[in-house]
C-alpha cells in the first residue's frame, strides 16, 4: 500500500540536556508546517577502493552522519499579550534569546553564547526518524500579498529510526496569521527608532511603499564529527535581506548616494492588527548594497540587497511578537 506525503507530523521540544532525547509528545510539542523536508541520512561514505584480479565496484562504508529537516512556520503571535508563540523554541535553537514581558510583548534577539538545542521527531506515514541536538537557522518573509513565514532548516544528530504510528496532534492553540498587505501591515520605515520596553511602536524615520522584507538570518550548523563528542555549533551568523521599493526619481539618487557612501541606516516594519498576533521586525544598522531596477505591473522598482549588521554586538535583529 502506497504512504501518503501528507501523513506527517513534526515535533520539536528544547533540550535540558545537550543532544539526549527530550521526549517530544503530540499534545504538548506538535508543529503547524508546511513545505517540510527530512534527509534521514546525510552520511560522509567512505570508498574501499579494493584492488582485486577483475573490474567492478566496491562496497561504500558508511561514515560520519547526520539528519536535516526544514519546514515553513506561519510568522504569528501567540494571541495573547505578553505570552510566547508556540513557535519560540525553534528560533531559540537558532540562536536567540526569548525575553518575556507579562502583559506586554516578548522579544527575540541574537546571542552569540549558551545556545540551546532541540530533540525533533520527524513522523513520515508509519516512519519516525529522531533528532536530537539539533541547530539550525531560520529566514523571514514579510512579503505583500502573501502569508508571513518563518522558514527554518535544522541539523541534528542521529538519534534514530523507527517503524511508528503517527501521534496525535494537538494543534488548536496555533493562531491563524494575516496576509501581509496594505491594511494589515505598516510601512517599510527607514530611520526610524523602535521602543525597547512597554508596548513595540516604530517612532519617526521616513515610510515607503514597498514590497515587504525578506530576511535570511545566514546562521552557520556544521555537524563537528568527533570521537566521543559529535555536536552541532552554531559557528557564524551573517543576516543578509533583499526589499523592493517604489521611490521618485529624486528618492532613487537619494539612495545611490547612500550605497556609494556606505550608508547606514535603521529599517522596520510592523504586521498585523489583532491584539496579541501583532509582529515587528526592526534592524538598527543596515547597509544597502547592490541596487537592481525591477519591474512591478509596468512600474519602476529599485530592488537593494541588504547587509544587516549589529550596532552594539548581538541587536542585529530584533523580533517582537505577541503585543
Amino acid at each position: 500500500m502506497s504512504r501518503i506525503i501528507r501523513n506527517a507530523a513534526i515535533l520539536a521540544k528544547l533540550e535540558t540536556v545537550y543532544a539526549q532525547d527530550a521526549l517530544p509528545s503530540g499534545a504538548a510539542n506538535a508543529l503547524l508546517v508546511s513545505n517540510q523536508s527530512v534527509n534521514p541520512l546525510n552520511a560522509q561514505n567512505v570508498d574501499r577502493n579494493i584492488i582485486r584480479a577483475y573490474l567492478g565496484n566496491s562496497e561504500q562504508l558508511v561514515g560520519t552522519n547526520y539528519k536535516e529537516v526544514g519546514f515553513d512556520i506561519e510568522l504569528v503571535g501567540s494571541g495573547e499579550r505578553g505570552v510566547a508563540p508556540l513557535w519560540g523554541p525553534l528560533i531559540r535553537a537558532c540562536g536567540f534569546a526569548e525575553v518575556v514581558t507579562v502583559d506586554t510583548r516578548v522579544d527575540y534577539t541574537p546571542i552569540s553564547t549558551g545556545y540551546e538545542s532541540l530533540t525533533i521527531y520527524y513522523f513520515d506515514d508509519g516512519v519516525l526518524h529522531k533528532l536530537v541536538g539539533a541547530r539550525g537557522t531560520a529566514s523571514v518573509k514579510m512579503s505583500v500579498g502573501e502569508k508571513p513565514t518563518l522558514t527554518f532548516k535544522f541539523v541534528g544528530k542521529d538519534g534514530g529510526d523507527v517503524v511508528q504510528a503517527l501521534p496525535t496532534t494537538d494543534l488548536e492553540e496555533w493562531r491563524i496569521p494575516q496576509v501581509v498587505m496594505d491594511a494589515v501591515s505598516g510601512d517599510l520605515t527607514f530611520g526610524a527608532t523602535h521602543t525597547a520596553t512597554g508596548v513595540p511602536a516604530l517612532t519617526g524615520g521616513v515610510p515607503y511603499p514597498s514590497e515587504g522584507l525578506t530576511l535570511d538570518f545566514g546562521i552557520a550548523t556544521p555537524f563537528n564529527a568527533l570521537l566521543g563528542g559529535e555536536t552541532v555549533p552554531i559557528t557564524e551568523r551573517k543576516v543578509t535581506g533583499a526589499i523592493k521599493l517604489d521611490l521618485t526619481a529624486a528618492q532613487e539618487i537619494a539612495f545611490l548616494n547612500g550605497v556609494k557612501a556606505t550608508e547606514l541606516t535603521t529599517i522596520g516594519l510592523q504586521h498585523g492588527t489583532v491584539q496579541g498576533d501583532k509582529t515587528l521586525v526592526f534592524l538598527p544598522s543596515v547597509q544597502r548594497v547592490e541596487p537592481t531596477k525591477e519591474e512591478k505591473n509596468g512600474m519602476r522598482m529599485l530592488g537593494y540587497k541588504l547587509n544587516v549588521n549589529p550596532k552594539n554586538g548581538n541587536d542585529e535583529v530584533r523580533l517582537v511578537t505577541s503585543f
